[in-house]
């Protein structure tokens, strides 16, 4: 990329910050705790993240309406959108967005395959289809494109070979992908009544009619002790491929073993919370207060100072397994 147009870095540092600190404040609490550079292209690759989710559901960070700057787009447009513009960071071009421009210099610096850019867009592109997920295994390959994919980006940013050759390193990749899925899932279980009224559900078919909820009734109140059962379902997969991340997390270096363990703490916490609510998880949405994510961080941190942690059993199915069901697809 020697001939593409230079990118004000300082800059889109400074957008990639301001994106973070306004789109998850979880994560933008987990970030302080890299070194320096890793935290700085952890926001580069977040604003990309935001950015694209934005486009997809017409919102700014993730509230509200968008801005509007890309008009009035029926969910093609919104997906081809982003096809454009990430494929122009991806060859080094201006692309008029900061949050796409952030992609584009951050690939300057870490060895992202186009592949796993690809795979996190084909999330999107699940969306835009109005995809839901009949069985298990559905839900997890759409959070593997959501989620998982992101983490694996995310273990690439912080130096882990790309390559799948390395056998430890594709086992760091898959622990990695662990973690994104356990947080995607978290996601679902929490969002049950906002997809519901938006006309989603991520919660698999298969799981509903075992549970004989009706479709369309998922959030009627007669049902909702039959809900309390699917969503502890999701639950106890959470729990498992957060488990498994966890040994990935230990070959990371200190600070980056804690990000990310402050990260899992945080954000699986959500998950524990409505699964602890049971039957009252949506009179509000669930989040974590400050005193709590001090308490996780520090947690993190003595985690992160012993270095070890028992292994995990591996989840039913891996970052390659999921791969492979997209690809087949």
């Amino acid at each position: 990329m020697s001939g593409a147009p230079p990118y004000d870095r300082a800059a889109l540092v400074w957008f990639a910050r301001q994106s973070i600190r306004m789109g998850s404040k979880s994560f933008s609490a987990a970030s302080r705790l890299f070194d320096r550079t890793t935290r700085e292209r952890v926001w580069l690759l977040y604003a990309w993240c935001r950015a694209c989710d934005d486009i997809a559901d017409d919102q700014d960070h993730g509230r509200g309406r968008g801005s509007g700057a890309i008009g009035p787009l029926d969910a093609d447009s919104r997906l081809a959108t982003i096809r454009t513009l990430t494929e122009l960071a991806l060859a080094g071009e201006q692309t008029g967005s900061q949050a796409f421009d952030a992609l584009g210099q951050l690939v300057r610096e870490v060895p992202i395959q186009p592949a796993m850019i690809e795979d996190v867009i084909a999330g999107f592109a699940l969306d835009a289809q109005e995809w839901r997920p009949r069985s298990e295994a559905d839900m997890l390959r759409y959070c593997y494109h959501v989620a998982g994919a992101v983490g694996v980006l995310m273990a690439v940013v912080m130096g882990v070979p790309a390559e799948d050759g390395d056998a430890l390193a594709a086992d760091t990749l898959d622990r990695a992908c662990d973690l994104g899925i356990a947080f995607q899932l978290a996601n679902i279980v929490r969002d049950v009544w906002e997809d519901d009224a938006n006309g989603r559900c991520y919660l698999p078919v298969e799981w509903l009619v075992e549970a004989d909820i009706p479709p369309g009734e998922l959030t009627k109140p007669h049902y909702r002790a039959r809900l309390v059962r699917v969503v502890a379902q999701a639950c106890a997969l959470a729990r498992g491929y957060e488990a498994s991340s966890r040994e990935g997390a230990m070959r990371l270096p200190f600070r980056q073993r804690w990000a990310i363990l402050a990260a899992a703490n945080i954000y699986g916490g959500i998950g524990r919370e409505v699964e602890r609510l049971g039957p009252h998880a949506w009179d509000h949405r669930v989040s974590t207060s400050k005193l709590a994510k001090v308490g996780m961080l520090a947690a993190a941190g003595r985690e992160a100072w012993r270095g070890t942690c028992l292994p995990g059993t591996r989840p039913g199915l891996s970052r390659r397994d999921l791969v492979a069901l997209a690809r087949g697809a």
